[in-house]
């Protein structure tokens, strides 16, 4: 038998050094996690309902599997359809091997160990025998989404909400004393920039009826997202997230922007121009609202949504046709921070650019707009969507150390809609120990004991806690 290939989880995962696996194990392994992105659903949260199986757990929401089973041939009946989730489990589990190399494979055996301890890998013949037992433990452990939660020592969450959200699910869950992780939601206000959107004026209506403020122009707009913010703060939010498809920076006058507004609230049709004008002027003041109210920017740079228009239109947004563009140029993004630096409006901003390729020059970036007397005041954020596997991550550090300090990183998020899935943080720790102890042994650093201690410590936990006000 090859050496490794024993049919068990190795708790050295990625950890590769002596040293790297001290630091694990010593400072990185017990830490809590503060997850200040992701995509789970607040009504599930609220419920706190038992999970049915497994197949639910992993299949209800996740689109890295429906992709990956997709290439695999698998009809989408098994997929996203009205097969059950028991039949779904039994049709991943039949191309769960030869996911080899790919971070789906580690992110379930993870989960198999971390919530089921559950050492040896999924396939089609022990298929439901793990069923069975996972089923059992399901029922045993009364395992629900607050349960994953707990399990994982998961101290915030910060779900994803528009800002006509009513935030109906937040209010009860902050009347529910029982609940032992803090949920805050993330303001996310994307369906007001795409104001080429065929859906734009009615959104702005809805809008509109959640500020009670009425929005006849593009002032009115701002004065209505600012309301719903607020609402936002009140239930302890500090975060924003901003969905950047494509962004040009274009130079604007209020003239011609209150154009523009108008024209979309009539539902004619932009030019590339006019809509590059509106972006520009939307994200630079949405940016100045989130600086007057204390919220830190987070722009996701550089997705291609809904490639395969015909798939979406049967299955529906964000089941796995989402792609990564280049069209954004970093020097837009860097007008931008400019803008706004200049007038002294900049706020904490995390950068997440998509493409892999571009993590050098947005390092750089960040570091030129750091001001202020606040800690790491632009950063690069985790590695994001396509890229948050162990290459990825590796990656990163590799890269970004030389360009922008490691140690003033807040770390992992999930970016997830499964209650599975923090142990990805586990992954994103088990790398940056092995990064900094290959460092430490290559004789790259020969500082103390403790100094690299507060900077694993704060990479995993600490440094979030500050940046956002947790």
């Amino acid at each position: 038998m090859l050496e490794g290939m024993n049919g068990h989880f190795s708790e050295d995962l990625f950890l590769k050094n002596t040293t790297g696996k001290y630091l694990y194990e010593t400072y990185a392994k017990e830490m809590p996690i503060l997850d200040y992105h992701c995509h789970l659903l607040p009504q599930e949260i609220f419920e706190n309902k038992e999970f049915e199986d497994l197949g639910e757990m992993w299949l209800a929401h996740d689109h890295y599997k429906w992709r990956a089973m997709r290439t695999f041939g698998i009809e989408e009946k098994f997929i996203t359809g009205s097969a059950s989730f028991y039949e779904k489990y039994l049709a991943f589990a039949t191309i769960f091997p030869k996911l080899v190399g790919n971070p789906i494979y580690i992110w379930c055996a993870l989960e198999l160990k971390r919530y089921f301890d559950i050492e040896e890998p999924l396939d089609a013949e022990n298929a439901p025998r793990i069923y069975a037992m996972t089923k059992t433990l399901i029922a045993q452990n009364h395992i629900t989404p607050r349960w994953c939660m707990e399990k994982s020592k998961v101290e915030v969450v910060c779900t994803t909400e528009d800002p006509i959200d009513s935030l109906s699910y937040h209010y009860k869950m902050r009347e529910n004393s029982s609940a032992k992780t803090r949920i805050l939601s993330a303001y996310r206000p994307d369906r007001a920039m795409f104001c080429e959107k065929e859906d734009f004026s009615s959104y702005i209506q809805l809008l509109s009826q959640a500020a009670c403020l009425p929005i006849d122009s593009f002032s009115g707009l701002f004065k209505a997202l600012e309301q719903r913010l607020q609402i936002f703060k009140e239930i302890g939010s500090t975060v924003s997230d901003n969905g950047i498809p494509d962004f040009t920076w274009v130079d604007y006058t209020d003239e011609e922007i209150a154009s523009v507004f108008e024209k979309a609230l009539r539902g004619e049709i932009l030019s590339s121009l006019e809509i590059d004008r509106y972006r520009s002027a939307f994200l630079f003041e949405i940016a100045r609202i989130y600086k007057r109210n204390g919220f830190v920017m987070q722009l996701h740079i550089g997705t291609y949504l809904d490639t395969n228009t015909g798939k979406v239109a049967i299955i529906g947004h964000s089941t796995g046709f989402d792609c990564i563009d280049d069209s954004t140029r970093i020097k837009s993004v860097g007008t931008l921070l400019d803008k706004l630096s200049t007038l002294g409006e900049l706020p904490k901003t995390i950068l997440y650019p998509l493409d892999g390729t571009k993590i050098e020059a947005y390092a750089v970036l960040a570091a030129g707009f750091c001001e202020g007397g606040i800690r790491a005041k632009v950063q690069l954020g985790a590695p994001w969507w396509f890229n948050d596997q162990s290459f990825g991550i590796q990656r990163q550090f590799e890269a970004v150390a030389n360009l922008y300090p490691l140690s003033l990183s807040v770390g992992m998020l999930t970016d997830s809609r499964s209650f599975l899935s923090y142990p990805r943080h586990e992954l994103y720790r088990r790398v940056l120990c092995n990064f900094l102890g290959s460092l430490v042994e290559n004789g790259e650093y020969f500082g103390k004991e403790s100094d690299i201690a507060t900077v694993i410590r704060d990479v995993c936990y600490y440094n979030a806690k500050a940046f956002f006000s947790f």
